[in-house]
C-alpha cells in the first residue's frame, strides 16, 4: 500500500474546502492560517499550496500572499460550457452504467436536497453538501475514474464560485429549480436515459450559472 505524504493529506483536506465552496473568492490565505486550520505544520502547508497554485485554483499575489482566484464573467462563462459538456458526458454515461445500489446512494443524496429545499428552515450548509454529494455520486456512477479526477478539476476552480448560489438565500434554494433538474435528473438515470440525464445535467447548471451571473459578484 502507497504510503500518503502529510503534504498530500494537506492537499486533499485544502482540495476538498474549495470544491465544497468553503472558501470564497478572493479569500486570502497565509500559510499559518492553512497550517492552523487544518492542524498541521508549516512545511506540508507550503507543498499543498504549491500544488494547487499549479492546480490553477489558488494564486500568488505580487505581495506573495495566497488567495482564492476571482473568476471574471468571461472565465467563469468559459467553465460553465466545460462543465457542461463534460459533466454533462458524465451524466450520460451514468445513465448507461448506472447500477441499482449506485441510483439507491443518488437517490438518497436527493432526498436530503429536497428535505432542505421544502423547510421552513433551511440548512444551507447541508443542502450544498447533498447537491455536491448528489453531482459526484452519479459520475462516480459512470465508472470512469479518470473523468471524475477532471470534473474535481474543474469543481476546485469553481467551487469557490458556486457558494454565491446556494448560499445566498433560503428563497434563492426553493426557486433556483435544482430541485426539479435533480428529479429528472434520477428519473432519467432509473431507465437509462443517456440523452435525458445529459439534458438534466446541463439545465441544472446553467440554471446555477444564470442566477450567479445577476449577482454583480463575479470580477468584470
Amino acid at each position: 500500500m502507497a504510503r500518503i505524504t502529510l503534504g498530500t493529506q494537506v492537499y486533499d483536506a485544502l482540495r476538498d474546502l474549495l470544491i465544497a465552496g468553503e472558501l470564497a473568492p478572493g479569500e486570502r490565505l497565509s500559510l499559518r492560517t492553512v497550517a492552523e486550520r487544518l492542524g498541521t505544520s508549516m512545511m506540508p502547508a507550503r507543498e499543498a499550496v504549491s500544488r494547487l497554485v499549479a492546480d490553477e485554483a489558488l494564486e500568488v499575489l505580487p505581495n506573495r500572499a495566497v488567495r482564492v482566484p476571482v473568476i471574471t464573467l468571461g472565465k467563469f462563462r468559459e467553465l460553465t460550457r466545460v462543465r457542461i459538456a463534460v459533466e454533462g458526458f458524465a451524466a450520460a454515461e451514468a445513465a448507461r452504467a448506472c447500477r441499482p445500489d449506485d441510483l439507491a446512494v443518488i437517490r438518497g443524496h436527493d432526498a436530503a436536497f429536497r428535505h432542505e429545499v421544502r423547510a421552513d428552515a433551511p440548512d444551507l450548509e447541508r443542502a450544498m453538501r447533498a447537491n455536491r454529494d448528489l453531482h459526484f455520486a452519479v459520475y462516480a456512477a459512470a465508472g470512469l475514474p479518470s473523468l471524475v479526477a477532471i470534473v474535481e478539476g474543474l469543481w476546485l476552480r469553481i467551487g469557490p464560485v458556486l457558494n454565491l448560489d446556494m448560499r445566498s438565500s433560503p428563497r434563492r434554494l426553493a426557486e433556483g429549480g435544482a430541485a426539479a433538474h435533480h428529479a429528472r435528473l434520477v428519473a432519467a438515470l432509473a431507465v437509462g436515459d443517456a440523452e435525458g440525464a445529459r439534458a438534466a445535467l446541463a439545465a441544472d447548471i446553467a440554471g446555477s450559472a444564470a442566477f450567479i451571473e445577476t449577482t454583480g459578484r463575479l470580477a468584470p
